[in-house]
Parts: structure tokens; C-alpha cells; sequence
């Protein structure tokens, strides 16, 4: 066996980059198989921009793919952002999807602004999207906080705006722990993210995706360090503000009318190991609110397993969007 040396600086970089591209393959098995498709030149387009809504605040989006293709609009949880969905968006738009996803008002491009921080605006703002893109037949899919903010929408969407749902992870009906919902969370939980978050933000937003978002702290998990420093980003660019007022948002609301309301088919996907959203009192419960549900539950999966499991979830988001 001969070695061949490394002669200059150039040699390295070409086999660094060989590396980076066999670790890129073998950490995103789910677009892997799809990624050919998006080569083609001219098939497809991509954009992004801002929408202003009636108060003046700007909404962020990216917008790729044919503008003639069905809409699939992905809504992040809490406190992230549009790039939450970076693997979705980049499996979907390869097998022709349009795809969108939104920053949240308060959270990564949007406006900070220290009003609207609740569902009412939350969904007001989707509406507004919808409307600025004229999205019609659109599938809306949201994970945790996005969830609420989903169910929300739905239930007060124009006709022909919406033609399926997805729910994943997601806080519906309610978390808290009430007289009406003795098996929720107790608000003293919630009091603890608002001191966290108010308190030590950045450490609050390294804790959360090192442990239980991801799963990372039950024994013998492979921890992935970039995806919790990704989370991190995405939870430093948006207002302190915004994801305080967003925990009472995500908590504290009642989708239980709005469930019952939703009348298109709703697909909802709960891990039974999600320690955020605990799914006895979430997706158990929603997927008999709704007229036309279909639960999938994934055994020891965590909250985070649009991230961690990608090559589960988008096969079956796939599946439940050409039905």
C-alpha cells in the first residue's frame, strides 16, 4: 500500500470536504433518497420575504417550490424558528411540494414586538400569510407550540384555504392542570420556564435540547451536539419578550373547541417518550376531539423526533399527504 502525501493546503480541503459530504448522507438518511430530484433545473423556485400584517408587524417566510404545487406550511414550536424545519422542507420540496415555513411573530426574522403574543394574533398572522401567498388546499403542520397555533388556524381558516392537518407533538387541548384537566401540568412548571427564561435565557436554551427536548437525557443516547446548538441559535435571535408571553400562549389555551371545529382530516403524531408534551393529555385527547383524526403514536420516541428521527416521520407525513 502506497500513502500519498499531503502536498498543500488544497489536498486537505478536498478531503475534508469528501468527509463532511459522507457525514451529511449518513447523518440525514430521509433526504438522502429524495435529494436527486431537486437538481433538475428550472422545476423548481425558491424565495423569501416578509408579510406585514395589520398592526405592522413583519412576518418572515421562506416560500420554495412551484407556486403551482400544493402548499405544505410547517408552523415551529416554541421558542424556535422556520429553520426548525429545515429537514422537512428540503425532503418535501424534493418530491414537488411547495413548502413554507414561518418565524412567529417575536421569534428569529420576525418582529419583536411585546404585543400579540397569543394564539388569537398567532393564527391572525398565519391568515395573513395564507393570504399574502394565496394559498389554497394548503396542508398545515405543526409541532408542539406550532400545533396550537395549527388547530387554531384551522378551526377560523377561509374555505378552501385548508385540506389536511398535522399535529406533532403538539400542546392541544390544553397543558395545564386545572378542575377540567386534572391530568395536565401543574402551572407551577410553567412558572418555572418563565423564571428560567426571564432569568438566564442562554443557559435555560442549552438545558432544554441537552435534555429532555431530544431525549438526550435518558441513558444511553447518542447526543448530538449540533442540534442542540442549532436549537440554541434559534431560540437566542428571537425577543425574550415574545417567548415569555408565548409560555402563557402554549400553556394556558384552550383548543378544545377548536379541535371539535376542524372538519378536514387531521393526522396527529405523538412520541410516547415526549417529556415537553406528555402525550396522555395532549394527543390522546385531540385525536377524539377532531371529526376526521388519525393518531400515530411512536414507541420511545422524544419530542423532538422530527429532528432525531426524520427518516420515521417523513415517510409517514408523505403517506398522510397523498391519501
Amino acid at each position: 500500500m502506497t500513502t500519498q502525501p499531503y502536498d498543500d493546503g488544497a489536498s486537505r480541503r478536498d478531503v475534508l470536504a469528501a468527509g463532511l459530504g459522507l457525514a451529511a448522507f449518513a447523518v440525514a438518511p430521509s433526504f438522502a433518497a429524495a435529494a436527486p430530484a431537486i437538481s433538475s433545473p428550472g422545476a423548481k423556485t425558491m424565495s423569501s420575504g416578509f408579510v406585514t400584517t395589520k398592526d405592522g408587524v413583519q412576518i418572515y417566510y421562506k416560500d420554495w417550490g412551484p407556486k403551482t404545487a400544493q402548499p405544505v406550511v410547517f408552523h415551529h414550536g416554541w421558542p424556535l424558528t422556520a429553520d426548525d424545519w429545515d429537514n422537512q422542507m428540503m425532503f418535501f420540496y424534493a418530491q414537488g411540494f411547495r413548502v413554507i415555513a414561518h418565524d412567529r411573530r417575536g421569534h428569529g426574522r420576525s418582529t419583536q414586538t411585546d404585543t400579540g403574543n397569543e394564539m388569537d394574533t398567532y393564527a391572525a398572522d398565519v391568515a395573513a400569510l395564507t393570504d399574502h401567498l394565496d394559498l389554497k388546499n394548503a396542508i398545515h403542520v405543526g409541532h408542539s407550540t406550532g400545533g396550537g397555533e395549527v388547530i387554531h388556524y384551522v378551526a377560523r381558516a377561509k374555505p378552501g384555504r385548508v385540506a389536511k392537518a398535522v399535529l406533532i407533538g403538539a400542546v392541544p387541548p390544553i397543558m395545564v392542570k386545572s378542575d377540567k384537566n386534572p391530568g395536565g401540568l401543574p402551572i407551577e412548571v410553567f412558572d418555572g420556564f418563565r423564571a428560567a427564561t426571564a432569568g438566564n435565557r442562554a443557559q435555560f436554551f442549552y438545558d432544554v435540547p441537552a435534555g429532555p427536548f431530544y431525549g438526550f437525557n435518558r441513558p444511553g443516547a447518542k447526543v448530538d451536539q449540533g442540534v442542540i446548538w442549532n436549537w440554541w441559535r434559534q431560540g437566542m435571535t428571537g425577543s425574550v419578550k415574545a417567548h415569555y408571553d408565548c409560555i402563557k400562549a402554549f400553556s394556558e389555551t384552550d383548543f378544545t373547541d377548536d379541535l371539535k371545529k376542524v372538519d378536514v382530516p387531521v393526522l396527529v403524531m405523538h412520541g410516547d417518550d415526549d417529556q415537553i408534551v406528555p402525550i396522555a393529555d395532549s394527543a390522546l385527547l385531540s385525536a377524539k376531539l377532531v371529526k376526521k383524526g388519525e393518531l400515530k403514536v411512536y414507541k420511545g420516541l422524544p419530542h423532538g423526533m422530527c429532528t432525531t428521527h426524520p427518516e420515521i416521520i417523513n415517510p409517514d407525513l408523505l403517506a398522510f399527504f397523498k391519501a
